[in-house]
Protein backbone atom coordinates (compact mmCIF):
# COMPACT_ATOMS: atom_id res chain seq x y z
CA UNK A 1 0.00 0.00 0.00
CA UNK A 2 1.06 3.58 -0.68
CA UNK A 3 -0.07 6.59 1.35
CA UNK A 4 -0.08 10.04 -0.18
CA UNK A 5 -0.40 13.17 1.94
CA UNK A 6 -1.51 16.58 0.70
CA UNK A 7 -2.18 19.96 2.30
CA UNK A 8 -5.65 20.93 1.10
CA UNK A 9 -7.27 24.14 2.33
CA UNK A 10 -4.98 24.18 5.35
CA UNK A 11 -5.66 20.58 6.37
CA UNK A 12 -3.34 17.61 5.89
CA UNK A 13 -5.28 14.84 4.16
CA UNK A 14 -4.25 11.33 3.18
CA UNK A 15 -5.03 9.03 0.27
CA UNK A 16 -4.41 5.29 0.36
CA UNK A 17 -3.33 3.77 -2.94
CA UNK A 18 -2.55 0.18 -3.96
CA UNK A 19 1.04 -1.00 -4.02
CA UNK A 20 3.01 0.24 -7.01
CA UNK A 21 3.29 -3.30 -8.42
CA UNK A 22 -0.43 -4.04 -8.30
CA UNK A 23 -2.42 -3.76 -11.53
CA UNK A 24 -4.94 -0.98 -12.03
CA UNK A 25 -6.04 -2.70 -15.27
CA UNK A 26 -4.73 -5.91 -16.82
CA UNK A 27 -1.13 -5.31 -17.88
CA UNK A 28 -0.95 -1.82 -16.33
CA UNK A 29 0.64 -1.34 -12.91
CA UNK A 30 -0.28 1.48 -10.56
CA UNK A 31 3.29 2.71 -10.25
CA UNK A 32 4.39 5.20 -7.59
CA UNK A 33 2.25 8.24 -6.93
CA UNK A 34 5.35 10.47 -6.87
CA UNK A 35 6.55 9.25 -10.27
CA UNK A 36 5.37 11.45 -13.12
CA UNK A 37 2.57 10.15 -15.36
CA UNK A 38 1.93 6.79 -13.65
CA UNK A 39 -1.68 5.75 -12.94
CA UNK A 40 -1.03 6.40 -9.24
CA UNK A 41 0.29 9.86 -10.10
CA UNK A 42 -2.89 10.67 -12.05
CA UNK A 43 -5.07 9.33 -9.23
CA UNK A 44 -3.21 11.43 -6.69
CA UNK A 45 -3.51 14.57 -8.79
CA UNK A 46 -7.19 13.92 -9.50
CA UNK A 47 -7.84 13.36 -5.78
CA UNK A 48 -6.35 16.74 -4.91
CA UNK A 49 -8.28 18.54 -7.64
CA UNK A 50 -11.52 16.82 -6.65
CA UNK A 51 -11.04 18.08 -3.11
CA UNK A 52 -10.21 21.58 -4.39
CA UNK A 53 -13.09 21.62 -6.87
CA UNK A 54 -10.88 22.30 -9.88
CA UNK A 55 -11.34 20.79 -13.37
CA UNK A 56 -14.98 20.31 -12.45
CA UNK A 57 -16.61 22.88 -14.71
CA UNK A 58 -15.21 22.66 -18.23
CA UNK A 59 -18.08 24.37 -20.04
CA UNK A 60 -17.00 27.26 -22.28
CA UNK A 61 -20.37 28.44 -23.60
CA UNK A 62 -23.83 28.98 -22.16
CA UNK A 63 -25.68 27.24 -24.98
CA UNK A 64 -25.07 24.26 -27.23
CA UNK A 65 -24.39 26.67 -30.10
CA UNK A 66 -21.77 28.53 -28.07
CA UNK A 67 -20.12 25.31 -26.93
CA UNK A 68 -20.03 24.01 -30.49
CA UNK A 69 -18.46 27.25 -31.67
CA UNK A 70 -15.83 27.28 -28.91
CA UNK A 71 -14.72 23.73 -29.70
CA UNK A 72 -14.93 24.09 -33.48
CA UNK A 73 -12.79 27.24 -33.38
CA UNK A 74 -10.14 25.50 -31.26
CA UNK A 75 -8.71 22.04 -31.66
CA UNK A 76 -5.86 20.59 -33.67
CA UNK A 77 -3.21 23.05 -34.83
CA UNK A 78 -4.74 25.94 -32.88
CA UNK A 79 -3.33 27.38 -29.68
CA UNK A 80 -5.97 27.20 -26.96
CA UNK A 81 -5.65 30.92 -26.20
CA UNK A 82 -6.26 31.89 -29.82
CA UNK A 83 -9.24 29.58 -30.20
CA UNK A 84 -10.82 31.01 -27.04
CA UNK A 85 -10.14 34.56 -28.20
CA UNK A 86 -11.89 33.84 -31.50
CA UNK A 87 -14.86 32.33 -29.66
CA UNK A 88 -15.11 35.29 -27.28
CA UNK A 89 -15.06 37.79 -30.16
CA UNK A 90 -17.87 36.08 -32.06
CA UNK A 91 -19.94 35.64 -28.92
CA UNK A 92 -19.47 39.24 -27.79
CA UNK A 93 -20.51 40.51 -31.23
CA UNK A 94 -23.70 38.45 -31.12
CA UNK A 95 -22.56 36.29 -34.03
CA UNK A 96 -23.38 33.01 -32.27
CA UNK A 97 -27.07 33.84 -32.03
CA UNK A 98 -29.36 32.82 -34.85
CA UNK A 99 -27.83 32.06 -38.25
CA UNK A 100 -25.09 34.59 -39.10
CA UNK A 101 -23.70 34.62 -42.62
CA UNK A 102 -20.41 33.01 -43.50
CA UNK A 103 -19.00 36.38 -44.60
CA UNK A 104 -19.77 38.04 -41.25
CA UNK A 105 -18.03 35.25 -39.38
CA UNK A 106 -15.05 35.29 -41.73
CA UNK A 107 -14.56 39.04 -41.42
CA UNK A 108 -14.51 38.81 -37.63
CA UNK A 109 -12.04 35.92 -37.68
CA UNK A 110 -9.74 37.70 -40.13
CA UNK A 111 -9.18 40.66 -37.81
CA UNK A 112 -5.92 40.26 -35.85
CA UNK A 113 -6.05 39.12 -32.23
CA UNK A 114 -3.76 40.33 -29.46
CA UNK A 115 -2.56 37.41 -27.35
CA UNK A 116 -0.27 38.27 -24.42
CA UNK A 117 0.59 41.57 -26.03
CA UNK A 118 1.41 40.13 -29.46
CA UNK A 119 -0.71 40.28 -32.63
CA UNK A 120 -1.85 36.90 -33.88
CA UNK A 121 -3.76 35.77 -36.96
CA UNK A 122 -6.45 33.12 -36.77
CA UNK A 123 -5.66 30.17 -39.04
CA UNK A 124 -8.11 29.16 -41.76
CA UNK A 125 -10.75 31.86 -41.11
CA UNK A 126 -12.63 31.12 -44.34
CA UNK A 127 -12.87 27.40 -43.72
CA UNK A 128 -13.90 27.73 -40.07
CA UNK A 129 -16.43 30.44 -40.94
CA UNK A 130 -17.97 28.16 -43.54
CA UNK A 131 -18.20 25.25 -41.12
CA UNK A 132 -19.55 27.37 -38.27
CA UNK A 133 -22.20 29.11 -40.39
CA UNK A 134 -23.45 25.72 -41.61
CA UNK A 135 -23.44 24.26 -38.06
CA UNK A 136 -25.44 27.17 -36.65
CA UNK A 137 -28.02 26.77 -39.42
CA UNK A 138 -28.39 23.08 -38.56
CA UNK A 139 -28.67 23.84 -34.83
CA UNK A 140 -31.55 26.26 -35.45
CA UNK A 141 -33.74 23.23 -36.26
CA UNK A 142 -32.02 20.63 -34.09
CA UNK A 143 -33.73 18.62 -31.36
CA UNK A 144 -31.16 17.81 -28.71
CA UNK A 145 -31.32 14.17 -27.53
CA UNK A 146 -31.04 13.39 -23.82
CA UNK A 147 -28.40 10.67 -24.27
CA UNK A 148 -24.81 11.98 -24.31
CA UNK A 149 -23.43 9.40 -26.73
CA UNK A 150 -26.32 9.85 -29.16
CA UNK A 151 -25.78 13.62 -29.08
CA UNK A 152 -22.05 13.14 -29.73
CA UNK A 153 -22.74 10.84 -32.68
CA UNK A 154 -25.32 13.20 -34.16
CA UNK A 155 -22.90 16.13 -33.94
CA UNK A 156 -20.38 14.23 -36.08
CA UNK A 157 -22.82 14.72 -38.96
CA UNK A 158 -22.28 18.49 -38.75
CA UNK A 159 -19.73 20.10 -41.13
CA UNK A 160 -16.17 20.17 -39.76
CA UNK A 161 -16.97 18.12 -36.65
CA UNK A 162 -15.37 14.71 -36.10
CA UNK A 163 -15.54 12.38 -33.13
CA UNK A 164 -12.97 14.28 -31.08
CA UNK A 165 -14.61 17.69 -31.50
CA UNK A 166 -18.09 16.25 -30.96
CA UNK A 167 -16.89 14.53 -27.78
CA UNK A 168 -15.31 17.78 -26.62
CA UNK A 169 -18.59 19.62 -27.11
CA UNK A 170 -20.61 17.02 -25.23
CA UNK A 171 -18.10 16.59 -22.40
CA UNK A 172 -18.02 20.33 -21.78
CA UNK A 173 -21.68 21.16 -22.32
CA UNK A 174 -23.15 18.17 -20.49
CA UNK A 175 -20.33 17.52 -18.01
CA UNK A 176 -20.39 14.03 -19.46
CA UNK A 177 -18.33 11.08 -18.27
CA UNK A 178 -19.51 8.89 -21.15
CA UNK A 179 -17.26 10.36 -23.83
CA UNK A 180 -13.56 11.27 -23.99
CA UNK A 181 -11.64 13.93 -25.90
CA UNK A 182 -8.76 11.96 -27.38
CA UNK A 183 -6.37 14.61 -28.61
CA UNK A 184 -2.60 14.28 -28.95
CA UNK A 185 -2.02 15.00 -25.24
CA UNK A 186 -4.39 12.30 -23.99
CA UNK A 187 -2.98 9.83 -26.52
CA UNK A 188 0.58 10.55 -25.36
CA UNK A 189 -0.34 10.00 -21.71
CA UNK A 190 -2.23 6.81 -22.50
CA UNK A 191 0.55 5.34 -24.61
CA UNK A 192 3.08 6.15 -21.87
CA UNK A 193 1.38 3.77 -19.41
CA UNK A 194 0.37 1.16 -22.00
CA UNK A 195 -3.33 2.03 -22.00
CA UNK A 196 -3.27 2.68 -25.76
CA UNK A 197 -1.24 0.56 -28.20
CA UNK A 198 1.63 2.51 -29.83
CA UNK A 199 0.16 1.97 -33.29
CA UNK A 200 -3.40 2.97 -32.33
CA UNK A 201 -4.92 5.63 -34.57
CA UNK A 202 -7.90 7.67 -33.32
CA UNK A 203 -9.03 8.19 -36.90
CA UNK A 204 -9.65 4.45 -37.12
CA UNK A 205 -10.02 3.27 -33.52
CA UNK A 206 -11.59 6.22 -31.70
CA UNK A 207 -14.40 4.32 -29.96
CA UNK A 208 -12.08 1.53 -28.78
CA UNK A 209 -9.60 4.05 -27.38
CA UNK A 210 -12.42 6.00 -25.76
CA UNK A 211 -13.73 2.87 -24.09
CA UNK A 212 -10.25 2.12 -22.72
CA UNK A 213 -9.94 5.64 -21.30
CA UNK A 214 -13.36 5.49 -19.64
CA UNK A 215 -12.48 2.12 -18.06
CA UNK A 216 -9.19 3.63 -16.86
CA UNK A 217 -11.02 6.55 -15.23
CA UNK A 218 -13.39 4.13 -13.51
CA UNK A 219 -10.43 2.09 -12.23
CA UNK A 220 -9.00 5.29 -10.75
CA UNK A 221 -12.41 6.08 -9.19
CA UNK A 222 -12.40 9.38 -11.06
CA UNK A 223 -14.89 10.93 -13.47
CA UNK A 224 -13.72 10.50 -17.06
CA UNK A 225 -14.56 14.11 -17.96
CA UNK A 226 -12.58 15.59 -15.09
CA UNK A 227 -9.64 13.21 -15.69
CA UNK A 228 -9.62 14.01 -19.40
CA UNK A 229 -9.52 17.75 -18.77
CA UNK A 230 -6.85 17.48 -16.09
CA UNK A 231 -4.52 15.22 -18.09
CA UNK A 232 -4.90 17.45 -21.15
CA UNK A 233 -3.92 20.52 -19.15
CA UNK A 234 -0.95 18.82 -17.49
CA UNK A 235 0.36 17.25 -20.69
CA UNK A 236 0.15 20.43 -22.78
CA UNK A 237 2.19 22.26 -20.15
CA UNK A 238 4.61 19.34 -19.88
CA UNK A 239 5.41 19.55 -23.60
CA UNK A 240 6.26 23.22 -23.30
CA UNK A 241 8.68 22.80 -20.41
CA UNK A 242 10.31 19.45 -21.10
CA UNK A 243 13.32 21.17 -22.72
CA UNK A 244 14.10 22.87 -19.43
CA UNK A 245 14.99 19.55 -17.76
CA UNK A 246 13.51 16.97 -15.44
CA UNK A 247 13.79 18.88 -12.19
CA UNK A 248 12.08 22.01 -13.48
CA UNK A 249 9.36 19.88 -15.04
CA UNK A 250 8.72 18.09 -11.74
CA UNK A 251 8.53 21.35 -9.83
CA UNK A 252 6.24 22.84 -12.44
CA UNK A 253 3.72 20.02 -12.21
CA UNK A 254 3.91 19.99 -8.43
CA UNK A 255 3.09 23.70 -8.43
CA UNK A 256 0.11 23.00 -10.70
CA UNK A 257 -1.25 20.42 -8.27
CA UNK A 258 -1.04 22.91 -5.43
CA UNK A 259 -2.51 25.85 -7.29
CA UNK A 260 -5.18 24.02 -9.29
Amino acid sequence: MQVMYALIDGTVERLQLPDANEHVLPGIRWGAFDELLTPAYWRGQAWQHERLGTYRHLQLGNTLAEELAACLLGGFGMKAELGLAAFARLRDRGLLEGTPTESLLECSLEEPFVIRGHPRRYRFPRQKARYLAACLRLLSDFTEPSDDVILRDQLTEFPGIGLKTASWIVRNYRGSNRVAVLDVHILRAGRHIGLFPPESNPQQHYCNLEDAFIRFAAALDTGAGMLDGMIWDYMRRLVVITIAGRNILSHHLAAMSRSG
